[in-house]
């Protein structure tokens, strides 16, 4: 019945608000003298009444008391409200002097328009509580509400409680907050206790609670994780309000109150970079970023735009994604000091175009096939961009006088077992080793650098690697995949049981790859702390149940088998390399073994050239020999390790 009951007309708010009024007066008048009605002047009390009522009716009018509501009565509209009631009897007040200056007799006792002004703010106060809390109660009656706490009893706790409260389509009864800042619990807030987060498990279970809602973002990731495994085991579900910045017009809605993502359980404390350090070297430089339509080339893009550089030049193949790129950039590059060049850093001429015309002072080299089991299906494409694309960079940039070439590499470079890892360490060894041999006295070339040997002077690039695993959310990544797979019912496929992969975001890595290109003296593999690896069934379990669903229940597990290349677990170091720290806790120095630049420069020229021909058994059989530790696994190149080894 009372779903039906519709906003009353302003009309009708602003007539009860007079009549409260109205009503306030007569008990002001009744408190003068002593509640005895007869003592009171009839005909001063009318006219009162009706000055009183023509400068409220003024006074609501241009404040709009009227105007929210009632039934979502907030603090900022007891405010209004304690304003307007202000104005109208300070307006009389000044009328009283006016008459009594001029005709020597008061309008109204003073003691009765205090009283009046008091009576008016509770009555209007009174009247619009009362509405709002019959409606809230009305609608806790429904029997299938959901019990909620909500972790946070902030003003987003508040505010996430107060969304619900005015939207009646919500069948949700807040039971509590719960904040680990004991100073918060025993109080209320909106007349709901705030009780200790330490004790939600108790709570969960003597409440029968149904959600609990994320409503801070000062949580560490690691508490973060201890409640929603505690949520999980009891079969509660864990939504979560987006970022401040994200309400809509300021305000929270129902609609952004969503399940929590697994990205948010993956993330870690936020890493602090030299943000001065980092500023002062990249301060009007010239910027080449490859690979800048991609998932870390753009990011690192959008880390480099907090700084003052000079132009960045954003080149990939990817022509839609980089013209999306630029639309992002306009809108928060003022300055537009940025500049897509379109071209394949295979393509030598192009490139060599693209530092003639440019000259870039830094180059980020991000430009990479990654896809494990196509690139196992494609090694000759593998070498073309992963190996042959390097080099041109690095010799060009050598050519040209890049300061600091910085490239981005992978775990999979590690004991690799599969083409594209093969294919990244040997660009590591090519920078590497091109690096050393910079470094040294011998830096005229005689086998392949021919169009850099009319070099009048040594060159300078510094070459500085920087290796990682996986990053969250990057194209065709394994949480995509999952998410699409439990939205369309099932079932979610895992290659392996037992397999585990370390996970790092985007911006983490990329905020890295910054501090490790400015800490670089040429020559390193920067290892970043990747943290704890992570096993991918429970990583898929977990996500099924963030989702309200019962893994192998509702969505249904597979085991795919292990992708051709793919191994069970990502390694960061060989058996033979070990570390050394560096200033930064999250940066690591491999100490990796070093190669003759002239031996590694003719080996690499006979796999482009195999390469280039399409010979991808040849191409396989090279790189093993340029990379002893490769041995394929679940692959039809398994072969050739058995003929090696023979």
């Amino acid at each position: 019945m009372f779903k039906k009951i519709n906003i009353v007309p302003r009309w009708i708010i602003f007539l009860l608000d007079i009549s409260a009024c109205s009503f306030a007066l007569i008990f002001a008048y009744s408190l003068r003298f002593n509640m005895d009605l007869t003592a009171v002047d009839i005909e001063e009390l009318s006219r009162n009444l009706l000055i009183l009522s023509i400068i409220n009716a003024v006074v609501f009018y241009l404040i709009k008391t009227y105007s929210g509501i009632i039934r979502y009565t907030s603090a900022q509209d007891s405010f209004r409200i304690l304003g307007s009631i202000v104005i109208s009897n300070g307006v009389f007040f000044v009328l009283n002097l006016i008459s009594v200056a001029f005709y020597s007799t008061s309008l109204i006792p003073y003691t009765v328009l205090i009283a009046n002004g008091l009576t008016s703010f509770l009555m209007l106060i009174t009247y619009r509580v009362m509405v709002k809390y019959f409606f809230m109660y009305i609608k806790n009656l429904k029997l299938d509400k959901k019990k909620v706490i909500i972790y946070g009893a902030g003003e987003a706790g508040l505010a996430t409680k107060r969304t619900f409260d005015h939207d009646n389509r919500v069948n949700k009864s807040i039971v509590a907050f719960v904040d680990d800042d004991l100073r918060k619990v025993g109080k209320s807030i909106d007349g709901v206790n705030i009780l200790n987060a330490q004790k939600l498990e108790q709570l969960i279970s003597k409440h029968e609670i149904d959600e609990v809602i994320f409503a801070s973002y000062s949580i560490p990731v690691e508490r973060k994780n201890e409640i929603v495994d505690k949520c999980l085991a009891s079969e509660v579900n864990v939504l979560t309000i987006p970022p401040h910045d994200a309400w809509i017009g300021g305000k929270l809605q129902v609609t952004q109150i969503q399940s929590l993502n697994i990205e948010e359980l993956l993330n870690r404390k936020s890493i602090q970079i030299d943000i001065e350090g980092i500023g002062n070297q990249l301060k009007n430089k010239r910027i080449l970023v490859t690979g800048a339509a991609g998932s870390i080339g753009s990011e690192i893009i959008r880390q480099l735009t907090k700084f003052e550089t000079g132009l960045i030049i954003l080149c990939d193949q990817n022509e839609t994604a980089l013209h999306e790129l630029c639309l992002e950039l306009e809108i928060y590059r003022d300055d537009k000091n940025f500049h897509p060049f379109i071209g394949d850093v295979r393509d030598l001429k192009r490139m060599q175009h693209l530092f003639l015309n440019y000259k870039p002072h830094y180059v980020y080299h991000a430009a990479a096939y990654k896809h494990v089991p196509l690139m196992e299906d494609s090694p000759s494409e593998a070498v073309k961009t992963n190996v042959l694309g390097t080099k041109n960079i690095a010799d060009l940039s050598v050519k040209f006088g890049v300061q600091k070439f910085v490239m981005i590499s992978t775990d999979k470079a590690v004991n690799p077992t599969n083409v594209m890892g093969a294919s990244k360490r040997i660009a590591e060894i090519y920078v590497q080793s091109l690096n050393n041999t910079l470094s040294s006295d011998d830096y005229l070339f005689t086998n392949g650098l021919s169009y850099i040997n009319d070099l009048s002077v040594k060159p300078i690039t510094k070459f500085i690697t920087t290796r990682f695993g996986n990053v969250l959310g990057s194209n065709g990544s394994v949480i995509p995949r999952f998410k699409q797979q439990i939205e369309k019912g099932g079932p979610v496929t895992v290659t392996h049981p037992e397999i585990t992969r370390y996970f790092m975001t985007i911006p983490e890595a990329c905020r890295l790859v910054l501090e490790a290109g400015c800490m670089g003296k040429g020559g390193e593999i920067f290892i970043f702390d990747m943290g704890k690896s992570v096993r991918i069934i429970e990583l898929a379990k977990k996500m099924i149940r963030l989702a309200g669903l019962v893994p192998n229940k509702d969505i249904k597990i597979e085991f795919s088998g292990l992708r051709p290349g793919e191994k069970l677990y990502e390694e960061l170091l060989n058996d033979n390399e070990n570390t050394l720290p560096t200033h930064h806790e999250k940066i690591m120095i491999g100490k990796v073994r070093e190669y003759v630049f002239t031996e590694i420069e003719t080996q690499i020229y006979e796999l482009i050239d195999f390469a280039k021909v399409s010979n991808d058994r040849n191409v396989v059989v090279k790189m093993k020999e340029l990379v002893k530790e490769f041995i394929s696994n679940n692959s039809v190149f398994e072969e050739l390790d058995s003929i090696r080894n023979k």
